[in-house]
């Protein structure tokens, strides 16, 4: 819980199996994030290397979708929600340089009924846009 503070850091946990947040899986890539409450909004910052290339140089599209998705997955904690991806979009705007500092922040667009529907977007440390995302999860239970 985050005890009344605007910003809770959402760190991988070691019961946690899954490959893009868990703490659990040594081969994952353990992204921790901050869950800011009064924002209602998620961020990630990250700086990733060559082995999550795609062309030479450039991160991989999986990657990036991995990571968009993830930033959005966490928004389900504001509701206090259990939810899985129902879908993903994503928009490639720019090449991301494998090695180069990003951002990625999340947000909540709306929730119908179990649906719930948000968008996220990568930044380069000037602020451009890199990839954008949105996404519907569907609620399967209390968090």
């Amino acid at each position: 819980m985050h005890d009344g503070a605007t910003i809770e850091r959402l760190e991988p946990q070691p019961d946690n199996p899954c490959v893009g947040c868990g703490g659990g899986n040594p081969r994952g890539m353990q992204l921790a994030f901050e869950l800011d409450h009064e924002r209602r909004r998620v961020v990630g910052r990250f700086q990733f290397g060559a082995e999550y290339q795609g062309s030479r140089g450039i991160l991989h599209g999986g990657i990036i979708a991995l990571v968009l998705d993830e930033a959005m997955g966490k928004l389900t904690r504001l509701r206090k929600l259990r939810a899985v991806t129902a879908e993903l979009q994503v928009e490639y705007l720019r090449p991301i340089p494998a090695g180069a500092a990003i951002e990625v922040e999340a947000e909540e667009v709306e929730q119908v009924g179990r649906n719930l529907h948000f968008r996220a977007e990568i930044r380069d440390a000037g602020q451009r846009v890199l990839a954008r995302g949105r996404a519907r999860f569907v609620a399967i239970g209390d968090r």
